[in-house]
């Protein structure tokens, strides 16, 4: 009898171990105005050597400008600045570690990302790939990375994407656009400095932002919700709804923006996000449409599925003077529509999130194309 209640109890607990994911967090993150001036200091216990820089992944309007000046750079440290013009690509990261390998004998004691989220999304998968075998695209999907990162640090400049402190990291395929999910993907270090944040320019605040507003309607109005999920989602939700809808002063609405995208991003992470995102992961891929304005785009016209989030949406839009481009998609051929309808079917754990399981009897081609055709 004791020996059946001992085996009973043993699948009780592998049970649960495999219905819960254990998912890392970023394990040390400092935050203020003007913390950025600690980065030397939580750098330095991680230089291996003089041999072994730190590489600096530097947003390219940055240079030239104070911020790249105050930099801490040592020994044979390296600043690389990148346009974020453009969604990071694999290719694009293929091409950065493999020079980074050239460059220097030695790994490099670690990866720094500075920037929106095209810059910490391309930090994340150098650090993941200099340490792994292959093309970035052979890793674009969930846990397919084996092994560590190498160490990385983000810091962003702009609110609201959530690469911060997401365990993926984004990215342009030969054939998809799909994230590197895995447990290897968060930053070791995040530096939150809202001083980073000045200057933005106020569209692409507008849309940087609505990447966080929209994270937290999809992931509370989801079939993956949880209390976990929920807890950041709604604290998320609260500080956008203050931002964009209050006059705060300039200094707290910062403050505030890149809180949200704290929790916005933590909101997902135990959770998914859904029918927003995956359009615009569509629209990215065919047109290079960047990833803020492609939520916005797409988002106004989900009134079926998210309709007193599309309400609350169009205030802000209102509120903020933002005027979307339309007809976009309207000169498509055939091939591209269907490329686009492919590429965000292909993101099934999104559709799962946003329709349930049976997402593919709601959510035909048909119908996706409807709906892309509206923008």
């Amino acid at each position: 009898m004791q020996l059946k209640k001992e085996t009973s109890l043993k699948n009780q607990i592998k049970d649960n171990l495999t219905k819960y994911r254990n998912f890392p967090m970023v394990p040390r993150v400092i935050y203020g105005p003007g913390s950025f001036g600690q980065l030397g200091e939580i750098l330095m216990p991680h230089r291996k050597s003089s041999d072994a820089p730190i590489i600096f992944l530097v947003d390219d309007v940055f240079e030239g400008r104070e911020l790249a000046e105050r930099v801490p750079l040592m020994f044979d440290d390296q600043l690389i600045f990148i346009s974020a013009d453009e969604e990071p690509k694999t290719e694009q990261v293929d091409v950065l570690v493999q020079k980074l390998l050239s460059d220097h004998n030695d790994l490099p004691s670690g990866i720094v990302g500075i920037g929106g989220g095209t810059l910490l999304d391309l930090a994340k998968a150098v650090a993941i790939m200099l340490t792994n075998n292959g093309p970035a695209s052979d890793y674009q999907g969930w846990d397919l990375v084996k092994k560590p990162a190498l160490y990385h640090v983000g810091i962003p400049t702009i609110s609201g994407t959530g690469a911060e402190v997401s365990r993926t990291t984004v990215l342009l395929g030969p054939h998809k656009k799909l994230g590197i999910n895995s447990d290897y993907t968060p930053f070791d270090q995040v530096v939150l400095d809202p001083d980073l944040t000045l200057g933005v320019p106020a569209d692409q605040w507008f849309y940087t932002g609505m990447d966080c507003y929209i994270h937290c309607v999809e992931s509370l109005n989801g079939t993956f919700l949880n209390a976990f999920s929920q807890s950041y989602g709604e604290k998320a939700l609260d500080l956008c709804k203050e931002v964009f809808l209050e006059d705060l002063p300039e200094d707290e609405s910062r403050e505030k923006l890149m809180m949200a995208s704290w929790h916005g991003g933590m909101s997902i992470a135990y959770s998914q996000v859904g029918v927003a995102h995956a359009m615009s992961y569509g629209l990215s891929y065919v047109l290079g449409t960047k990833h803020g304005i492609g939520n916005c785009l797409v988002f106004q016209h989900l009134d079926e599925f998210y309709p007193e989030g599309v309400k609350l949406f169009r205030q802000m839009q209102h509120k903020h003077n933002i005027h979307l481009p339309e007809g976009i998609c309207a000169s498509l051929s055939d091939e591209q529509m269907d490329t686009m309808v492919n590429v965000a079917l292909g993101l099934e754990p999104l559709w799962q999130n946003a329709l349930g399981p049976e997402w593919r009897q709601i959510m035909t081609p048909s119908r996706l194309k409807a709906l892309y055709e509206k923008i």
